[in-house]
């Protein structure tokens, strides 16, 4: 748990320090997880690192059933599955931006917007969550990002290490377990990102490792594949493609790695 904690805090910090310098535009562009654009991604990934405050409010079940591989199995991306997936993301990102705008926070002048410039945070409180001293004319889903994330983590503080948690498969999952494929959707899809940013990968070396090794299930690439951790994750989640030769040194040796989806 120490560990795997230790990832998903430093995964989510970084990826809060690189959305708090995100403005619109940058939030508008297209990404490779179609048809999501920046704000959308976002929003999912919001939404899955977030998940275990509630998770832990709820009834623990009597036991896990199912590991972080398990976890990641064919039945959770059906295309019925995978279409709902991609939705909720998109009318999340959206409701997001449209209660801001409605509280005047989408002008890039805060005196046109009506808000006090010595007291902007404040001023800029809406319902549901405050604004939190983003500047105006700056999306809310950094600032969200933020709160979801260090809920999530305080909520695992709390809980003890032995927690099961259910998921909204209805999965019964140890909380390490859970907070491993947490660590997985935030480092992967911050590729994703840092892609669709047109910035180098942010990938903590902490997150890396818990996710090298569940891709792989703790057993090394085959050597003659020469990949550093971020390589694999990249060739192994199909964020880059493979050569022939990487094929064939692949087949020759068996290798198999966890296949997932969004």
């Amino acid at each position: 748990m120490d560990a795997v904690r230790a990832a998903f805090r430093a995964e989510c910090a970084t990826l809060a320090g690189i959305l708090a310098e995100l403005d619109d535009a940058d939030l508008d562009r297209p990404t490779t997880c179609p048809p999501w654009a920046v704000r959308d991604l976002i929003a999912h990934v919001r939404t899955g690192a977030g998940r275990l405050a509630d998770m832990l409010a709820a009834p623990a079940p009597p036991r896990a059933e199912v590991d972080a591989a398990g976890y990641f199995g064919a039945a959770k991306f059906t295309p019925e599955i995978d279409a709902a997936r991609i939705d909720a993301a998109r009318i999340d990102a959206a409701r997001s931006e449209a209660a801001r705008s409605e509280a005047g926070l989408s002008t890039a002048d805060p005196a046109e917007a009506g808000l006090s410039t010595a007291e902007p945070a404040e001023a800029g409180r809406i319902a549901g969550g405050g604004w939190d001293g983003v500047p105006v004319g700056r999306s809310a889903l950094p600032g969200e990002f933020e709160r979801s994330w260090r809920a999530a983590d305080a909520a695992v503080a709390a809980a003890p290490p032995e927690r099961v948690v259910r998921t909204r498969h209805g999965d019964a999952m140890s909380l390490t377990e859970f907070l491993r494929t947490r660590v997985v959707e935030v480092g992967v899809h911050g590729l994703d990102l840092a892609v669709a940013l047109d910035r180098p990968p942010w990938l903590t070396p902490q997150a890396a490792a818990v996710i090298a090794d569940l891709l792989t299930g703790g057993r090394p690439a085959p050597a003659g594949l020469c990949w550093d951790r971020l390589t694999l994750i990249r060739k192994t989640t199909g964020r880059a493609a493979l050569t022939p030769a990487e094929r064939a040194e692949i087949d020759a040796a068996g290798f198999r790695w966890l296949a997932f989806g969004r």
